[in-house]
């Protein structure tokens, strides 16, 4: 057992000392109802659609107390938590809980190339693509916001923003891919356009870029993000509702961020009413989970270069990143970041990167870069890190990240309600807004056909979810 802890702030980290099971705060309210209860939530497989049956519990819940513990301070982890904070009812105390033994931004969506637009390789728009790009963007004007009045109580602050507004450039690769391009930028986002550039319109914008195939797409709207940065401010956020919210309705808010590891997920299913796994590639960690899902991993290596002070041939201020083989983040005029090397089914968690391993990924990224902006070579490298990715199996819609109800497919039958944002893969940035929410609405009502089917749907592949379906109908 760990040693007693004093009393938390409305707020508040946690080291990795503290016992998940443990009062974090004897006098809290929230704790105290939390193990005295035990919820008479009526009949779990009466009534509804097969889906329903899965993990309908009740009408929304109209305790006065309510828990809430997060597996991942990823993008997905921190969009939900935000969206829980937002989207319960005012009424009532809450607790969130986000578990992360890395911190903030310590797995890939902190190696994320930040890069933000909705759509595909080949500009077609994504499917639900304006719904993903219209949440992302809401949730990085909410991170500005918190990001701001940071810097302003911090006069000595001389961090920038994290978001930078600079558009993307994507060259054609391919004079096959020259009229795939044109066709589908006809079609595209009122908030986010697309504009086809033949090679002297694409030069002004970026000085010295090739296009091979006389054609480049310019997205204007788009824009890139510093990940750690944004993550940092988007916690923040979730700090100052939870304050304004105790303070305005006189009903406890607390969000804490623990960073400890979670061995397995029934560890947690006395203290909670819903547990939300957002682990990305970790999820094979928890022993209910490991194999189960239809995931694959992928690690990518991402390099970060610097222009030599004496060298000449800064990147404008103004001037877009660059979509190719290899992708090419700006950060300012001295300094960029490259991706991403595809290492599939790699089990290698660590950020960190050997320098062999960083020499060689960079050199291939180099490689693959330099032929649509040759300047790149005479940037010198500083550093690499790593992201392992959970990707989803391809469907009819594309890759699309895999949400439910777990509690089918770990076999628990207590009062507690597991939850999965999974398998985000590439485009964990550009999703995690609309996947947040939509899962926080479920784990608040617990209702899981509030998620659209096909989000759901890679549960039907599922023998053992199946199965079970089957039994409970018998």
């Amino acid at each position: 057992m760990a040693p007693a802890l004093e009393p938390l702030t409305a707020t508040g980290l946690l080291s990795s000392r503290l016992n998940p099971l443990q009062n974090p705060n004897p006098l809290n309210p929230i704790f105290v109802g939390a193990l005295s209860r035990r919820r008479k939530r009526g009949n779990r497989n009466g009534g509804g659609s097969r889906c329903n049956v899965l993990c309908t519990a009740t009408s929304p819940r109209t305790m006065s107390s309510t828990r809430y513990a997060i597996l991942g301070a990823g993008f997905a982890g921190l969009s939900v938590a935000w969206h829980l904070l937002k989207h319960t009812q005012k009424g009532s105390h809450v607790c969130v809980d986000i578990f992360d033994e890395t911190g903030i931004g310590g797995g890939a969506s902190g190696v994320a190339g930040g890069l933000l637009h909705p759509y595909s390789p080949k500009a077609k728009l994504l499917w639900k693509g304006a719904e993903f790009w219209k949440e992302c963007l809401e949730l990085l004007a909410v991170a500005e916001q918190a990001n701001n009045a940071q810097r302003i109580k911090e006069t000595d602050c001389v961090d920038g923003g994290i978001v930078l507004r600079r558009g993307i450039l994507r060259p054609a690769t391919s004079q096959k891919n020259v009229e795939i391009l044109i066709e589908n930028a006809s079609s595209c986002l009122e908030s986010c356009i697309l504009q086809t550039l033949d090679e002297k319109a694409a030069q002004f914008l970026i000085p010295g870029l090739c296009a091979p195939f006389d054609l480049a797409i310019y997205m204007p709207g788009a824009v890139s993000i510093q990940p750690k940065r944004y993550l940092q401010a988007l916690f923040s956020a979730c700090q100052n509702l939870a304050n304004d919210q105790s303070k305005s309705t006189g009903k406890e808010r607390i969000i804490n961020l623990r960073t400890q590891y979670v061995s397995n997920l029934h560890q947690l299913s006395g203290e909670y009413d819903s547990v939300i796994v957002c682990l990305g590639a970790r999820v094979n960690t928890l022993p209910e989970l490991s194999g189960k899902l239809p995931l694959r991993t992928c690690r990518g290596i991402v390099s970060e270069l610097h222009l030599p002070t004496a060298s000449r041939g800064e990147y404008a201020d103004q001037s877009p990143s660059i979509l190719s083989d290899a992708w090419l983040a700006f950060q300012g005029p001295r300094q960029v970041y490259m991706g991403s090397t595809w290492d599939w089914n790699s089990k290698i968690y660590d950020q960190n990167v050997s320098k062999e391993e960083c020499a060689r990924a960079t050199e291939e990224l180099i490689s693959r870069a330099s032929i649509f902006y040759p300047e790149i070579r005479r940037w010198s490298l500083v550093g690499a890190k790593a992201g392992l990715r959970a990707m989803p199996p391809l469907t009819e819609n594309g890759s699309v990240p895999l949400l439910g109800c777990l509690n089918d497919l770990i076999g628990d039958r207590t009062n507690c309600m597991f939850w999965l944002v999974g398998g985000l893969g590439a485009r964990g940035l550009l999703y995690h807004g609309l996947v947040g929410k939509l899962t926080s609405q479920a784990a608040i009502s617990c209702d899981e056909s509030v998620i659209p089917f096909e989000f759901i749907d890679w549960k039907k592949r599922m023998p053992c979810i199946v199965d079970d379906i089957s039994f409970r109908f018998n």
